[in-house]
């Protein structure tokens, strides 16, 4: 399905138009608000690609055959784009390996890449000047597809780069393999590329020896920057990219698979467009049965995104997108009225009377009129990280659990309990499968069962409905804050922001039943 997300720093979040049925066909959603003037709004698309695979990616091909493959995902990105031109599109963007696929050695990819002049030493419009350069194809039709859609296009694909052996990072083979991003404009003018850095088990391709810093004009919205997929979770490119204070869009090509409870993707799409105050314009690959699944058009305050684990079709998103999109409302902005919630929020972090429980005991202060029973602290495989935490089993009550530094609060209240399992967990470490990465981790989750062993399962569809402050004391100010609730839908935070030295999260009026609401700290100097 295809959904539509509206968020804002009060208590009226809501959801906008609820889903549309991929049936429906393109629509196209309004992220402007509004008192926009169109001239302040630009028309974006991202496309989730049903991508046409090789049978066999480990088998030696000639460069004809690989053509022939890739020419048939190329044809599909054809007719999106001239869908996307009839909407008026500016700028489009498609998935990683969506046009060659993946699995493949570092010889057997071979075949399946362009070679890659660099666009800061050559000026090239591929479309017009074919021959210029060999093994260009794909880089040729994708340029012309720039041209008669009259906007800007970013696609990925495989590039070769020649090098010599007195070049200290030469493969031994000679030459260079690059999962590369490339930036046409509208006239079909090669204007920017990135190399992705951060590779997640690409054995067919090298990390550039520098870090591409990718940073692309446009006339209709002003500066893009450029990653890839793994990016996302590191310092470079993507957060030092942010340095430049007139960057306010990035588009983000990826081959996501779906990790639930934290990392889904357009969990973390959304939570770094909140977190960074950015538009994301975000193109997964669409492979179910791998997990592949979930792309957007990402703003700090709404998206639409398409998330389908059932239908083996692609999908465009269309959407209206702000030039300059604005941030949540932090604790320095909000509003007068302050709900009863939020005070007794300020209380506990004003240190005045509450209840707080230790490893050992349970401290109340008469005072205190919410409920603090003692709950047992467990330990949980959560994203393969050892989680320890409390179960959340009242109706309402405040929480707090602890771990190698980082202590995670909630404080909650329910209309009414259902039959599930929610507990509060905190992880502070090093993560070290699937990648090695520092995190630290307040998570509000639903358990896949009623045992403790089940959370931190991968779970999708929740009853349960929290109005809820969750908060820590990070030592970074890296935070990614998600909200994800029943079906796979996106939420906005009603406030977010710091408050005495802890970051908050806070969230009342859900929509349907929370998954997972969390504040994913990164602290990349200790990866």
């Amino acid at each position: 399905m295809v959904c539509i997300m509206s968020g804002a720093s009060s208590r009226l979040a809501f959801l906008l138009c609820g889903c549309y049925m991929v049936a429906l066909g393109v629509h196209t959603t309004e992220l402007c608000v509004a008192e926009d003037h169109e001239t302040d709004c630009y028309m974006a698309a991202v496309y989730e690609h049903q991508s046409i695979l090789s049978l066999n990616p480990l088998a030696l091909t000639s460069r004809t055959q690989a053509l022939e493959l890739m020419n048939q995902n190329l044809d599909i990105y054809e007719q999106q784009v001239m869908t996307a031109a009839q909407k008026g599109v500016q700028i489009i963007v498609f998935p990683e390996d969506g046009i060659h696929g993946f699995n493949f050695t570092r010889t057997s990819i071979y075949p399946f890449l362009d070679f890659m002049p660099s666009p800061q030493l050559v000026r090239w419009n591929p479309c017009l000047e074919p021959h210029r350069f060999n093994d260009t194809e794909v880089l040729q039709r994708l340029s012309c597809m720039a041209i008669k859609g009259d906007m800007f296009l970013v696609a990925n694909l495989g590039t070769k780069q020649p090098c010599h052996s007195g070049d200290r990072g030469c493969p031994r083979d000679g030459r260079y393999q690059f999962n590369t991003n490339v930036v046409f404009s509208n006239n079909g003018t090669l204007v920017d590329s990135y190399r992705k850095y951060n590779l997640y088990f690409e054995a067919a391709f090298d990390t550039p020896l520098q870090v591409d810093h990718t940073i692309f004009e446009t006339p209709f919205a002003g500066k893009f920057g450029v990653f890839t997929c793994f990016d996302i979770l590191f310092f470079d490119p993507a957060i030092r990219l942010l340095g430049d204070s007139e960057l306010k869009h990035i588009v983000f090509p990826a081959a996501w698979m779906n990790q639930l409870p934290l990392l889904a993707a357009i969990q973390i799409q959304s939570a770094f467009a909140i977190a960074f105050g950015v538009n994301l314009l975000a193109a997964n690959i669409h492979h179910p049965s791998l997990g592949m699944t979930g792309s957007g058009i990402h703003t700090p305050l709404k998206s639409v995104w398409h998330h389908d684990m059932e239908n083996l079709t692609g999908h465009l998103i269309i959407a209206k997108v702000a030039r300059n999109p604005q941030g949540l409302v932090g604790t320095e902005n909000a509003t007068d009225t302050m709900d009863p919630s939020h005070g007794k929020f300020l209380k506990i972090l004003a240190g005045d009377p509450y209840c707080e429980k230790d490893s050992q005991e349970v401290h109340c202060d008469e005072a205190t009129k919410w409920n603090m029973n003692a709950a047992p602290t467990f330990h949980a495989e959560m994203m393969y990280d050892n989680f320890t935490l409390v179960p959340v089993w009242e109706k309402e009550g405040y929480l707090r659990v602890c771990a190698n530094g980082l202590c995670c609060s909630l404080l909650y209240q329910r209309p009414t309990l259902s039959k599930e399992l929610y507990a509060l967990g905190v992880f502070d470490g090093l993560h070290t499968v699937h990648g090695t990465y520092y995190v630290q981790v307040c998570a509000l989750v639903k358990c896949g069962g009623l045992g403790f062993d089940t959370c931190g399962q991968e779970v999708t569809e929740a009853t349960g409905v929290f109005e809820f402050h969750l908060w820590g004391n990070f030592s970074t100010s890296y935070i990614f804050p998600m909200l994800l609730t029943s079906g796979m839908t996106l939420e906005t935070p009603d406030q977010l922001g710091w408050e005495n030295d802890h970051y908050f999260l806070r969230k009342s009026r859900l929509s349907s039943g929370l998954v997972t609401a969390a504040l994913y700290g990164r602290l990349y100097e200790r990866d």
